[in-house]
């Protein structure tokens, strides 16, 4: 597998996540979480099944509202904002699983990322003159710059539903950065794949970094692949961050260790139920 470039400290920080607590009915899904993710940085979170990782997600793109905490992004507060316009201000997403439409093509599932920056009306659109036209343009020269860095040229007009499971999840990929990120969530970009597709995926997001300039939070359980590309993780217990630090310093760890061993962190020796449900 392809090693990353590591850098030596964060930069300026794309994106700033202090003392966020999100509650669910019973349940504390995220208990003070506090991290920063840098300029060009990969940045990884890392935990058991039900640990809270996707929770993080949700809050950062709008989806949930925690209890407690603040979020900022490029500099301004978006808790509260819409997910669309959180996309809109340059953050992207991927899913654990795949959320494509299959009857499409390559191209035309790419070119759905590029909705939002659609500045004209239905009339101007059908008539294909003036902004409709130069803007329809420069949308498809953007797709087919993503086409070729990502290595999907001989798929571009195959219907995505038919396509392997590894390359779809390419595609999924590209139609993330068809939005032209400034932060790109990635959840699971392996989960499912071979070794193959894998060590291509992992090439992808190493070039994505350090080639497009994009930082990058991430939320994987394959820990190779973690531990090579990140430049910094934390890991994180029935929503509590336990530390954060190179993948060095994690692996090192006590707390980290017995979380990956399932070794019980209440005093009464009874594991907790891990939820990610609806909020109240």
């Amino acid at each position: 597998m392809t090693a990353a470039s590591k850098h030596a400290a964060p930069s300026t920080p794309v994106l700033e996540v202090e003392g966020v607590t999100l509650r669910f009915k019973g349940v504390t899904a995220i208990n003070g979480a506090t991290f920063t993710v840098g300029e060009r940085e990969l940045f990884a979170i890392i935990g058991p099944n039900g640990a809270g990782k996707t929770s993080v997600f949700n809050v950062l793109s709008g989806v949930y509202r925690p209890q407690e905490g603040s979020v900022r992004f490029l500099g301004e507060d978006v808790l509260g904002q819409r997910p669309n316009r959180i996309a809109a201000k340059g953050m992207a997403r991927t899913f654990q699983n795949i959320e494509l439409f299959e009857n499409l093509t390559v191209v035309d599932n790419l070119m759905l990322g590029r909705a939002h920056q659609v500045r004209y009306g239905m009339f101007a659109a059908m008539a294909w003159l003036g902004r409709a036209k130069k803007s329809e343009l420069a949308d498809r020269a953007a797709v087919e710059e993503i086409v070729d860095f990502l290595e999907l040229e001989s798929y571009r007009r195959f219907p995505v539903g038919l396509l392997p499971y590894g390359v779809q999840k390419r595609v999924e990929l590209g139609r993330a950065l068809a939005m032209e990120p400034k932060l790109l969530l990635l959840d699971e970009p392996v989960a499912g794949m071979n070794l193959e597709e894998t060590e291509d995926m992992a090439r992808f997001i190493i070039d994505i970094r350090d080639e497009l300039g994009v930082s990058i939070l991430m939320v994987e359980h394959d820990m190779g692949l973690v531990m090579d590309l990140a430049d910094r993780i934390m890991a994180v217990d029935f929503g509590v961050p336990i530390t954060t630090g190179t993948p060095a310093e994690v692996q090192r760890d006590p707390n980290v260790i017995k979380a990956y061993l399932g070794e019980d962190h209440d005093t009464g020796g009874r594991r907790k139920k891990r939820t990610e449900e609806t909020p109240a």
